[in-house]
């Protein structure tokens, strides 16, 4: 189910997650060759992707949220 990135936390290993509107977390790593996603590696590029849908895996298995919010 598609849900819009609401924001960003970087994890304990400080890999960057975006925060999903239905409060799921999903990482967004740019880790070439296999995720390209150069766009969370800047603050600015994380911003214009604020509203952006992706696809929450969390959601379509029913899983709780992660945050509130």
């Amino acid at each position: 189910m598609e849900q819009p990135i609401i924001g960003y936390h970087t994890d304990e290993e400080d890999h960057w997650v975006a925060r999903l509107g239905c409060g799921h977390n999903q990482h967004v790593r740019h880790d070439p060759p296999w995720q390209l996603r150069p766009w969370v590696t800047t603050k600015s590029g994380r911003e214009s992707h604020i509203g952006v849908k992706l696809d929450c895996k969390k959601c379509d298995r029913g899983e709780p949220k992660d945050h509130t919010g």
